[in-house]
């Protein structure tokens, strides 16, 4: 599969349709709102709620409090429902991490989908991962716990273990106790060479959210979909190559799939609509192909 970015003469990346005559997706250059994708830098209002996202993120998020909510959410006690049902209510949903889109978050996850059944036709879980990977984010809701923002959305990133300069906004992590705690702040920490991402403690959100209700309800998609799943958000490691000295062999096949797939997650967000009733029934028979009628959540 060729990934290209579209540029003007000036080496300027600028927006694109999403295809070529030959029906390579072409990354584009500009997300929704006319700006770099995951640009932080840039002094907008929308870049403002972004930053205290992370800041409110960055101070939070600790090992002790993520080990408190896997072992609370771990229960999957809050609400029984199915998988289309759950991707109807993240209409009421939007992510005030994403500097790239302010839609409802179903228009993202039937865009992603789509964009890779195109692609990988014969990739039958590929597609449905695109579709369920995040749907964790109902935790902003009510009915689900209605954590804060930064409990629920933005990059994730280890904890445990020292704090990688590779992660967003890293100068904000200054005011994480752990950044002081010596059994945490060091290259290792509580870890050791190869010990395999499945053993590491991870910022928490969505996509750990998502990764143990799959589990929980037996879902019977590859490890490759488990570990798109739970670390997509983990920008840290399938863009800049960090924390590569934890992984183990299998994480190591896993994240040529999550490289794949991040392309699809980040440019795949435009304003391009999906007809949800004509390819709902293709996505119906995926969800009952690997996962139960009804899960728990």
């Amino acid at each position: 599969m060729t990934f290209l970015v579209a540029q003007t003469d000036h080496g300027a990346e600028v927006d694109s349709k999403k295809e070529n005559s030959d029906g390579v997706f072409v990354v584009p250059g500009n997300n929704a709102f006319g700006n770099s994708f995951r640009d932080y830098s840039a002094e907008t209002e929308r870049q403002k709620i972004v930053r205290e996202l992370y800041r409110q993120s960055h101070i939070n998020q600790t090992y002790d409090f993520v080990k408190k909510m896997r072992e609370e959410y771990g229960k999957v006690n809050k609400v029984e429902m199915s998988i289309w049902e759950c991707c109807e209510l993240l209409n009421e949903v939007v992510d005030d991490s994403d500097p790239d889109l302010d839609e409802p978050q179903i228009e993202h996850l039937l865009q992603t989908a789509e964009a890779i059944r195109k692609d990988y036709p014969n990739e039958d879980w590929l597609h449905l991962t695109g579709l369920i990977h995040d749907l964790g984010k109902v935790l902003l809701l009510p009915s689900f716990g209605g954590l804060p923002q930064w409990a629920v959305v933005g990059d994730t990133f280890p904890l445990g273990c020292a704090f990688d300069e590779s992660i967003v906004l890293h100068e904000q992590l200054k005011g994480n106790p752990d950044n002081n705690n010596p059994t945490y702040n060091t290259k290792y920490g509580v870890y050791s060479e190869g010990c395999g991402l499945n053993n590491v403690v991870m910022s928490w959100g969505h996509d750990d959210y998502m990764y143990l209700v799959a589990k929980a309800n037996k879902t019977t998609l590859p490890s490759a979909a488990l570990f798109i799943i739970r670390y997509h958000s983990f920008y840290p490691l399938h863009k800049s190559g960090a924390y590569t000295h934890l992984m183990n062999e299998e994480d190591h096949e896993n994240l040529k799939w999550l490289q794949i797939f991040s392309k699809y997650d980040l440019y795949s967000k435009s304003n391009v609509r999906i007809d949800v009733e004509k390819v709902k029934p293709y996505y119906m028979s995926l969800i009952e192909k690997y996962f139960p009628a009804k899960l728990k959540w």
